[in-house]
């Protein structure tokens, strides 16, 4: 089974710490591009005929800005030249205060069956001061528009003056909208974003305050009844993504438009980050590349432990024999055994410990070594 993202580079204004493909200023440029996602789409699933797809991913930008006909043509030609399972999970990324009863009447015709929408914080001074245009009462009315669906929410921690009782209130405010999956990601500030020079003049939390506020967060889930399922992402059993469960298991995907990525046959690719760039391209006859790369050998090793070790699961031994014809605990002997007291290893899997699982990144380290 593999995967499809679509990615939708139009949203309506540039958040302080973004640093994706967005382009806010571009939106009179949605007719050409995707005339040539569509053309992109065409031709790729032309030759992945032997591919089975598992999920579909919309996201951005903000694919809930645009008008929803281009989803639907999406959808549309997805059904069309693409091998896709009944009951695939369809997701949508969605911002409070774009979606509306009219543009889910269309969504509803394209098949979507799961929304994410960002809610990043329930305090309206703090959405203020990290540059998102909705509200608290913008995403309750998201919410109410969708009942009834699959819904996920983001949340950020590491904001300005974020006490833990402000994260509460926006955990409480996600579940009450009925929300079954959360997102939790920790800001990092990206050079050339407005909140990196607040972020240099000491105006955000340190890293022991976010590490702090994220064990409140585990914990706080937990009560819940949301399991932790990656280090970013909490559950309720059975709403886990599969979409995000396919990249962190190393699966194949196919992304198509602006900035998006694909790993189909061992073979990484990435597209141009221009809308102009991308456009030329396809109009062209030709694929908008901007790089591409072969994993094999302990390169495609370590990237599969380094996607595992991020899950609650972790490496699953049997799955990593019948990959690669060896033995994980052999190629990795060393690392496993200087980071014993971080891992639990089992005869079928290696596995970050719960207490340890936030510092991940500091333990994949060693197995590079």
């Amino acid at each position: 089974m593999a995967g499809i993202y679509i990615h939708v580079p139009f949203c309506a204004s540039k958040c302080a710490y973004c640093d994706f493909a967005s382009f806010p200023k571009e939106i009179g440029k949605q007719e050409a591009y995707f005339a040539c996602l569509y053309k992109e789409m065409r031709s790729r699933f032309a030759e992945l005929k032997e591919k089975r797809f598992d999920t579909v991913y919309f996201g951005g930008g903000t694919p809930s800005f645009v008008d929803p006909k281009y989803i639907l043509g999406a959808m549309r030609l997805i059904k069309e030249c693409a091998n896709l399972s009944e009951g695939a999970e369809i997701t949508l990324e969605v911002n409070p205060g774009t979606i509306d009863r009219n543009k889910l009447r269309i969504y509803k015709q394209a098949g979507i069956t799961r929304f994410s929408i960002g809610l990043q914080s329930a305090d309206d001074d703090l959405l203020r001061r990290i540059g998102r245009i909705h509200t608290r009462v913008d995403f309750e009315k998201a919410c109410d528009v969708l009942k009834g669906y699959n819904l996920s929410a983001d949340v950020m921690i590491g904001l300005f003056d974020q006490t833990k009782e402000i994260v509460k209130n926006t955990i409480d405010c996600a579940i009450a909208g009925g929300v079954k999956h959360i997102s939790v990601y920790a800001l990092t500030p990206e050079v050339g974003t407005p909140i990196y020079t607040d972020y240099l003049n000491g105006e955000l939390p340190d890293g022991d305050e976010v590490a702090d506020t994220y064990e409140f967060v585990v914990g706080y889930l937990k009560e819940k009844g949301f399991d932790r399922y990656e280090v970013s992402n909490f559950a309720v059993k059975g709403y886990e993504s599969r979409h995000n469960l396919n990249y962190w298991k190393r699966g194949e995907y196919i992304g198509f438009g602006v900035a998006a990525s694909s790993f189909i046959n061992g073979r990484r690719f990435t597209n141009v980050f221009s809308i102009d760039e991308y456009v030329h391209f396809l109009l062209n006859g030709k694929y908008a590349e901007a790089s591409s790369e072969v994993i094999e050998g302990d390169d495609a090793k370590f990237e599969f432990l380094m996607l595992a070790l991020r899950t609650r699961d972790g490496v699953d031994l049997k799955v990593y024999k019948s990959v690669f014809g060896s033995d994980f605990t052999a190629d990795y002997s060393k690392a496993i055994k200087s980071q014993s007291a971080y891992l639990s290893v089992t005869s079928d899997t290696v596995r970050i410990k719960d207490e340890y699982l936030y510092v991940q990144n500091h333990i994949i380290l060693e197995f590079m070594r």
